[in-house]
């Protein structure tokens, strides 16, 4: 498994700078989006292991004779 690395948002200067807003901003978004990526892989892993399972129990209980 991959290493997450941390990056640290810049400390803020005494006096307001555009520069430093647009870097911290750009930061979260991408640690934003870092999340959500990880996130919708997790919930497609589960999908598919509960697809793959549900399919396998029905095949299995095809030859299953009723009443």
């Amino acid at each position: 498994m991959a290493q997450i690395k941390t990056v640290p948002l810049p400390a803020p200067d005494i006096e307001y700078d555009s520069n430093n807003e647009a870097v911290t901003r750009r930061t979260i978004e991408q640690a934003i989006e870092s999340i959500n990526t990880k996130i919708t892989n997790i919930q497609k892993l589960q999908d598919s292991v509960t697809s793959k399972s549900v399919i396998r129990k029905q095949f299995l209980l095809m030859g299953i004779k009723h009443g």
